[in-house]
C-alpha cells in the first residue's frame, strides 16, 4: 500500500502566482492567458491528487513552481498540437487509407488556397449573374476525360453508390453477382449499403461463376437496375466465369433497365502504359455500355476524397434531384482541388511528373535505392549500439484495394535490434519512438525487422532532419 503523503507540510503555489511567473507570461503570449491558466490549474489539481493518494512513483510529488510550469507547458503544447499532422509514409503502400490516400499535386494545393480565404463562385454563374451549380466546375472535365454525357460529385465513392441506388432503385430490386458482394476497409459492405439505400438486393449466380443467363433470369418488372462491382481488393481464381460487360449492358438495354458499374478505384488512364498492373478505366466502362459509373477521387485518380458519378444525362439529372445529393455534396475546397487535378489529365505528356500518385507508383528502383542510401548513415548514427541498419529490397503495393496481389519492386532500409531477447518489445519501442518524431515516420514490422520502404520518400533531406531527433528507444 502507498504511504499517505504529509499534505499539510507541503504548500502549493497559487494559480495566480504561477500564472504571473515570467515563463507563464511568455506562454500566454503564444497560447492565450485563459488556456495557460487552465493548464496550470489542471497541473496543480493532479499534483494534489497524487499527494493525497500517496507516493506511487507515477509522478513527481512536488510543489515546486518551476515544475508546475513545466507540467502546464507540456499540457498546453499537447492541447494546441494539431491532431491531423503530416507523416512520412514508409509502409510500402502508396495509397494508404489510414495515411490519407493520394498525395495532392501543387496545383490542387494552390487551388484550395485560392478559394479557402474568401468568397468564391461556388454556386454562382458569373456569366449569367444567377445561381449556379457547383458541379459545373468539374462536370465538363469529367465528361471530356471519360466519354460520359454528364457527371456529379459527392463526398466519397460509398456516398456515390448510396446516392445512385437510392435515387434510381428505391423500393425495387437490384441484381448483383454473388461474386461481387464486396466488403472494403471500414466494414463497407455492398449488401448493407443497398439496404440503407432502400432497395432490395437480388443475388445472382454463384461465388465463382455468374453467367449472362443468370442476370436474364433475374430481371423482372420489379428490377430497377443491374449493378456490377469491381472486385479490386480480391481475386477469385480457378473455375470462374463472369458476364461480359458489353453483353450485360446490351441485356440491360434490351430489358429497359440501367446498367451501373461501381469501379471504386476509378483510373482515368491505362496504367499498363506506365508499366503498372492494369486496372479498368472509367472510359472503358462507359465504352462497354455502362449507363452509370461510380469511382473515387482520392485513389488512382490522385485527387481529393470524392465520389464521382458519371454517365447518362437523364440518369444524372434524376440523381441530382435526390434530397440525399445535398447531404452528400462536397465543399468548395474539394471542388477546387478536384478541378485542378482533372485539368492535369488534359496534358498527358506531363502527367507522370505533375501527379504525385502516378509519380510515386512509377519511380524507378534505382532512384528509391539512392534515396535510402543517403539516409542510411544518419539512421545508423541515431541507433548506434542499439540496432544495425542495412539496405533491403522490398515490395510496395498500390493500396486502397487496387491490385492486392500485384507488387511493385522497391528498396529501403531494415532495422535489426541487437537485443538477443525481447526483439518484439524492442521493435514496438522503436516504432513508438518514430511515431513520436516531430513529423512521425510510419514503417512496418516484418520478419522481426523494422522495414522502411522509401518509395514514397522523395525528399531525403526532410527525412534526415527528422531522424536527427530520434533517440535510442529505452
Amino acid at each position: 500500500m502507498p504511504t499517505p503523503a504529509p499534505t499539510a507540510s507541503i504548500r502549493f503555489p497559487s494559480v495566480d502566482r504561477v500564472a504571473n511567473h515570467t515563463r507563464a507570461l511568455a506562454l500566454a503570449k503564444t497560447f492565450g492567458r485563459p488556456a495557460v491558466i487552465e493548464a496550470i490549474r489542471d497541473e496543480l489539481d493532479e499534483r494534489r491528487t497524487r499527494l493525497v493518494g500517496g507516493f506511487d512513483g507515477t509522478a513527481p510529488a512536488s510543489a515546486d513552481e518551476a515544475q508546475v510550469i513545466d507540467g502546464a507547458q507540456t499540457r498546453i503544447e499537447r492541447l494546441f498540437q494539431p491532431g491531423l499532422r503530416p507523416v512520412f509514409n514508409m509502409t510500402g503502400t502508396v495509397l494508404h487509407t489510414n495515411l490519407g490516400r493520394a498525395p495532392m499535386p501543387q496545383e490542387a494545393i494552390d487551388a484550395i488556397a485560392a478559394v479557402a480565404t474568401g468568397a468564391s463562385n461556388l454556386e454562382f454563374d458569373l456569366a449569367a449573374g444567377v445561381r449556379g451549380d457547383r458541379d459545373d466546375h468539374v462536370e465538363n472535365l469529367i465528361t471530356r476525360l471519360t466519354g460520359a454525357e454528364a457527371a456529379t460529385v459527392v463526398n466519397n465513392n460509398a456516398a456515390a453508390v448510396l446516392l445512385v441506388l437510392n435515387a434510381l432503385a428505391l423500393k425495387r430490386e437490384v441484381p448483383v453477382s454473388r461474386g461481387e458482394l464486396i466488403e472494403i476497409g471500414g466494414s463497407f459492405r455492398l449488401p448493407d449499403i443497398m439496404a440503407r439505400a432502400g432497395c432490395k438486393l437480388c443475388e445472382v449466380g454463384t461465388t465463382n461463376r455468374t453467367h449472362l443467363a443468370d442476370f436474364a433470369a433475374a430481371i423482372n418488372p420489379r428490377t430497377a437496375l443491374v449493378m456490377k462491382a469491381h472486385t479490386s481488393n480480391f481475386i477469385v481464381q480457378g473455375f470462374t466465369a463472369t458476364a461480359p460487360e458489353r453483353a450485360l449492358a446490351a441485356l440491360c438495354r434490351e430489358r429497359g433497365v440501367p446498367f451501373v458499374n461501381d469501379l471504386g478505384c476509378g483510373s482515368l488512364i491505362d496504367l499498363a502504359a506506365y508499366g503498372l498492373p492494369q486496372e479498368p478505366t472509367v472510359r472503358s466502362a462507359i465504352d462497354n455500355g455502362a449507363d452509370i459509373v461510380t469511382f473515387s477521387g482520392d485513389k488512382l485518380l490522385g485527387g481529393p476524397q470524392a465520389g464521382i458519378i458519371a454517365g447518362r444525362a437523364d440518369l444524372i439529372a434524376k440523381i441530382k434531384r435526390s434530397p440525399l445529393k445535398r447531404a452528400l455534396r462536397v465543399d468548395k475546397m474539394t471542388m477546387a482541388a478536384l478541378s485542378a487535378v482533372l485539368r492535369l489529365y488534359l496534358d498527358p505528356e506531363r502527367l507522370c511528373a505533375r501527379l504525385p500518385t502516378l509519380r510515386l507508383l512509377t519511380r524507378s528502383v534505382d532512384s528509391i535505392r539512392a534515396c535510402a542510401a543517403r539516409v542510411q548513415p544518419v539512421l545508423a548514427a541515431s541507433l548506434a549500439g542499439w540496432a544495425t541498419i542495412a539496405p533491403i529490397n522490398c515490395a510496395s503495393e498500390i493500396g486502397s484495394g487496387s491490385q492486392p496481389l500485384e507488387k511493385l519492386p522497391s528498396a529501403g532500409l531494415s532495422i535489426n535490434p541487437l537485443a538477443a531477447r525481447g526483439r518484439g518489445t524492442a521493435l514496438k519501442r522503436l516504432s513508438s519512438a518514430m511515431r513520436a518524431l516531430p513529423v512521425p515516420v510510419i514503417g512496418r514490422i516484418e520478419n522481426d525487422l523494422m522495414v522502411l520502404d522509401f518509395r514514397c520518400v522523395e525528399d531525403a533531406d526532410a527525412l534526415i532532419a527528422q531522424l536527427a531527433h530520434l533517440s535510442v528507444p529505452q
